[in-house]
C-alpha cells in the first residue's frame, strides 16, 4: 500500500519519515486524508481543499473552499467510489488532485464546477433552499507546493495522555509549511501567486467526528521565519489532547501544553475570536490570538444521528506581541441533543 520512499533529490526531505499512503485498520471509518490551504494577504484570497479516503468502504470525498476577496465563497464537494487508479498511487477524487513529487514539493490541481455562496455561512442550508447558490461557475487550480521546514509529525510530540485522545482525529498527523505559486480561476476572476505562504497535512487513522466535544485547528504565518500550529482536542469531560509546533528561524518546535485563555462563538458554531497559551519543549510560554473570518460550515453525521459542524476559516492573529500574522481558523463543534 505504500510506494517507494526516495530523499527528496532538490529539497532535501527525507519521504522515508512520511509514507503516501498507509495499508487501512480494521475499522469501516478508517480514514486517510490529505489537506492543504493558503492564502494572499495582498490578493485577500485564500483555499483550503481537503482528499479523504475510506478504503474499507471504497470511498473518497473532498471539498475546495475558494474564499473572495468580497466575503463570498466557492464551494465543491464530492464523493466518489476509490479504487487502485486514485487511491494510494496519487491521491484524487472528483476533479481535485494532490500530486506528491520525487523532490518533495507538491503539486494541487483542480478543474470543475463551483458553487458560489454570498453568505459562506448558508451552505447548511442549500439542500432546501437552493436559491440561496448565486450562481455556479468553473474554477481551475494549478499550484507548486515547495516545502520550506521539515515535515513534523505530531504525535511523537504528544504525552500519552494527548496520544490516546488525540486518536479520535487520527494515528498519526503530519504537518509542513512551503511557498505557493502557480494560478487559481474561478468564473471571470483570475489569481496569480508568487510564494504565497500555505500548509498541508496528512492523516491516517479513525476520524470520529461527533465522538469529540471541539477541536481547534490553526495555521497561522507571520513571515517565512514565523509561524504557529496549535492544534487541541477537547473532550466533553474537559480534558485536553495538546498538538502542533512553533515554527522559527529554520526550527520546528513542539507545542507541549495548551491553555484555551477564551473562545467565542456566534450562534455556538461559527468561530469569532480565540486566546490561547501555549507552552514549548524549550519551557517558553506564547500567547495567541486571533479574529475570525466568514467561516464555512460542514456538517458531519453518524449512523446515531449525531452531528458535529466543522468550520473553515481564515482569520488575523497575534502572538507574543507580534502582529500580522494571518492564516485558517479552523473549529470543530459536536451538536449535542439532552435526554
Amino acid at each position: 500500500m505504500r510506494e517507494g520512499m526516495k530523499m527528496g533529490r532538490n529539497l532535501g526531505f527525507n519521504l522515508d519519515a512520511e509514507p503516501l499512503s498507509h495499508s487501512p485498520g480494521s475499522h469501516v471509518e478508517w480514514n486517510e486524508s490529505y489537506y492543504f490551504a493558503f492564502y494572499s494577504k495582498e490578493q485577500e484570497f485564500g483555499a483550503v481543499t481537503r482528499l479523504g479516503f475510506k478504503p474499507n468502504k471504497n470511498e473518497g470525498m473532498t471539498f475546495f473552499l475558494i474564499f473572495l476577496p468580497d466575503g463570498s465563497v466557492a464551494v465543491h464537494q464530492a464523493t466518489e467510489k476509490i479504487g487502485s487508479s486514485n487511491y494510494p498511487k496519487e491521491p484524487r477524487v472528483n476533479g481535485m488532485v494532490h500530486c506528491r513529487n520525487e523532490d518533495g514539493s507538491w503539486n494541487y490541481r483542480f478543474s470543475g464546477n463551483m458553487m458560489l455562496l454570498k453568505n459562506p455561512h448558508d451552505l447548511l442550508r442549500i439542500r432546501e433552499q437552493p436559491t440561496l447558490i448565486s450562481s455556479v461557475q468553473k474554477a481551475e487550480m494549478n499550484l507548486k507546493f515547495t516545502p520550506i521546514n521539515s515535515v513534523y509529525e505530531y504525535s511523537s510530540h504528544m504525552t500519552a495522555e494527548s496520544r490516546e485522545l488525540g486518536k479520535k482525529a487520527g494515528d498519526a498527523h503530519w504537518e509542513q509549511i512551503a511557498k505557493v505559486k502557480g494560478d487559481v480561476a474561478l468564473g471571470d476572476h483570475s489569481f496569480k501567486l508568487l510564494n504565497v505562504l500555505g500548509q498541508r497535512d496528512h492523516t491516517h487513522g479513525l476520524r470520529d467526528w461527533t465522538g469529540i466535544g471541539s477541536w481547534l485547528y490553526y495555521v497561522v504565518w507571520f513571515s517565512e521565519k514565523l509561524a504557529a500550529n496549535p492544534a487541541a482536542i477537547i473532550s466533553d469531560d474537559g480534558k485536553v489532547s495538546t498538538g502542533g509546533f512553533i515554527f522559527e528561524n529554520g526550527r520546528n518546535i513542539p507545542i507541549t501544553k495548551i491553555k484555551v485563555l477564551d473562545q467565542q462563538f456566534s450562534g455556538e458554531i461559527f468561530p469569532v475570536s480565540s486566546k490561547l497559551e501555549l507552552l514549548d519543549v524549550d519551557g517558553c510560554t506564547h500567547i495567541i490570538s486571533g479574529k475570525a473570518g466568514p467561516a464555512v460550515p460542514i456538517p458531519f453525521s453518524d449512523e446515531k444521528g449525531q452531528t458535529s459542524i466543522l468550520t473553515q476559516s481564515f482569520g488575523t492573529f497575534e502572538m507574543d506581541g507580534v502582529s500580522g500574522g494571518y492564516g485558517t481558523f479552523e473549529t470543530l463543534r459536536a451538536k449535542r441533543t439532552s435526554h
